[in-house]
């Protein structure tokens, strides 16, 4: 057994999609001091290190609220396009730097960024706050199992690249011409 087995799912279950959030909280903190103290000075502070400072600046951990605060921050910065790759490749280099690489989902992130900006471009919120409150379902962490199988997600393809939803197309993929609706089902 491997100091990284507690973190593989049981046979038959599926890797919960933001372990990644509990493994990140300590080395954040690390990460910030590592910075404050001007490590890395010598490179200009990337996108995605910007938003981390101003979402953990009144936070003790990166939670799920502070990764959805993230996303909507780079999705009304970047758009939902760009906001899908600086979200992806500054979790992904997070997780590399706290030694957990392996943590790391394409699809959880990307589904994640598109779910937020689907959101974003129908909510007129001009604070994060606000918008967290109109979009409480955002805030469920097992949201994507709306869409896609536990399976699916836990799976080497997804983990690695995108894989589309194989429950239940996200809103803005329906075909059926009913127009955009949230991630509840409503519209």
């Amino acid at each position: 057994m491997t100091p990284h087995d507690h973190h593989r799912p049981r046979p038959g279950r599926a890797a919960h999609p933001h372990g990644l959030l509990r493994t990140l909280t300590a080395p954040l903190t690390r990460l910030r001091r590592h910075l404050r103290a001007g490590h890395g000075a010598d490179r200009q502070t990337s996108p995605f290190d910007a938003l981390m400072g101003e979402v953990m600046a009144n936070a003790e951990r990166f939670g799920h609220r502070q990764h959805v605060h993230l996303t909507w921050l780079a999705v009304r910065r970047y758009g939902t396009g760009a906001a899908v790759d600086l979200v992806s490749d500054g979790i992904r280099r997070t997780a590399r730097y706290a030694g957990a690489p392996q943590k790391y989902n394409a699809t959880v992130s990307r589904a994640w960024v598109e779910l937020v900006g689907h959101h974003a471009d129908q909510s007129d919120a001009g604070d994060f706050d606000a918008f967290a409150g109109r979009n409480p379902a955002l805030f469920d962490k097992r949201l994507l199992t709306r869409f896609y199988r536990s399976s699916t997600l836990a799976g080497d393809t997804a983990r690695t690249g995108w894989v589309e939803p194989d429950l239940a197309p996200f809103p803005w993929h329906r075909a059926d011409g009913e127009g955009a609706r949230s991630a509840t089902g409503a519209p």
